[in-house]
């Protein structure tokens, strides 16, 4: 059975703007809807970028009403003339627009206390189908509408900013959605994620779990760790996560400490809580990474409490002069090595006056790479007052050199949290 007989409840997500096409913008927007509408239970099965173009527009918003219940757009809502949205939604469906005077004065108010003069053409955000219901936009000057055209079918419209965005979704779009086409039964979700592990060998361990049909579970992976959404659907939020709570567990079982968290944690934030539980600081010295471990650690609310800082030591002479590297380590084994990032480690512990102390160093290229040492080679070192352990990780070189940081500092972190746990 095609997935369109199911018009009733499906939906398209329509993401409008030249900037989106020429990738000038990263569409979030999309990722976030996509997420949304899984959490309210409703077939979602087409997303569609489009850029500022009336005909093009126009034809797409036509086609999106013979498949799916309902159309989310989001962009074209700003008032200058490539702002098409409403008025070519209007016009696919031959419906004129249509003042209304109580959004213009609000428009005009809000212009006003950023101290900007309303241009004419911010009045265009005003007009909209005379049935449309509007919706709020509290934060910026684009409203959005819920409007239904035609039969079977209605169009949320939404701008693209992703703050204005998720204010109206959340004030305004979900009990509509729950309302008048939601699924009876309440979804509930919970995401564990993991590191150390790749995506297919994942699934190959879950493989009887994923044949399940409440809860559900889908893995998804993004760089250097991989997710698992469990998704139940109840009568009622309680009973949707007393389903989750054994499959959780069982997971949990079966990957062991692979599984670092669940939903908004990270690796950071889950170093700081083991640091935290054991009441211990936390020093690091950085080469390759520049920093990025420290800004992932101190992104985290309460990091004060246990990360005394770090030194970002990318040269040579820093190393020695300041976390107190012999010079004969680097000039015999190089910076990129074994005992240059062991010295670092407990230079930077004692300098700190740390418990940990966890170093990096490595070619994040695309050059000062040699036939021994290639681009992606990156050496990590944990070390307290009872010794120090050192590895290696390749980072493959068709990687780029921000992807080389970043999984270098979600490797780092990840090889300190399982440090820490055999501690705890």
């Amino acid at each position: 059975m095609s997935n369109y007989l199911h018009k009733e409840k499906s939906v398209e997500v329509l993401c409008i703007g030249t900037e989106l096409l020429l990738g000038n913008i990263l569409n979030s927007n999309s990722q976030w809807l996509g997420e949304e509408l899984a959490s309210l239970g409703l077939p979602h099965y087409r997303q569609t970028v489009i850029g500022d173009n009336f005909y093009r527009l126009k034809e797409t918003v036509i086609e999106a009403s013979h498949r799916c219940r309902l159309l989310i757009t989001t962009g074209g809502l700003g008032p200058t003339t490539d702002d098409l949205t409403t008025e070519t939604i209007a016009a696919a469906f031959n419906t004129s627009l249509e003042e209304r005077p109580k959004l213009w004065l609000d428009i005009k108010a809000k212009l006003s206390n950023k101290n900007q003069t309303p241009a004419s053409l911010n009045r265009k955000q005003a007009l909209f189908p005379l049935s449309a219901e509007i919706i709020p936009n509290k934060s910026g000057t684009a409203p959005g509408m819920i409007w239904s055209p035609k039969t079977g079918f209605t169009v949320m419209t939404f701008p693209g900013v992703p703050t204005e965005l998720k204010e109206m979704w959340t004030q305004t779009a979900i009990q509509w959605i729950k309302e008048n086409i939601g699924s009876k039964d309440i979804f509930h979700s919970k995401v564990l994620r993991f590191a150390g592990i790749t995506e297919s060998k994942l699934e190959e361990e879950l493989a009887a779990l994923f044949k399940n049909k409440n809860p559900t579970i889908a893995p998804y992976a993004s760089l250097g760790e991989v997710k698992l959404r469990i998704t139940a659907k109840g009568e009622n939020t309680e009973e949707a996560k007393q389903l989750i709570i054994p499959y959780e567990k069982q997971i949990r079982i079966q990957t062991g400490e692979k599984c670092y968290g669940s939903d908004n944690d990270s690796l950071a934030s889950v170093v700081i809580d083991l640091l935290r539980q054991n009441k211990e600081k936390l020093a690091i010295a950085e080469s390759c990474t520049g920093g990025g471990i420290g800004a992932a650690l101190t992104a985290i609310p309460g990091a004060s409490e246990v990360f005394q800082g770090g030194v970002i030591a990318y040269s040579n002479s820093l190393k020695e002069n300041l976390l107190n590297v012999p010079p004969q380590l680097i000039e015999k084994y190089g910076a990129v090595s074994s005992p240059v990032v062991e010295a670092m480690a407990k230079g930077a512990l004692k300098l700190l006056q740390a418990d940990w102390s966890l170093a990096i160093s490595g070619l994040a290229g695309p050059g000062g790479n040699t036939d021994s040492k290639p681009v992606g080679l990156v050496h990590f070192a944990i070390a307290d007052h009872f010794g120090c352990t050192t590895t290696k990780e390749f980072f493959a070189p068709r990687r780029s050199r921000q992807d080389i940081q970043e999984l270098s500092v979600l490797k780092a972190l990840d090889q300190l949290r399982l440090m820490l746990l055999t501690r705890s």
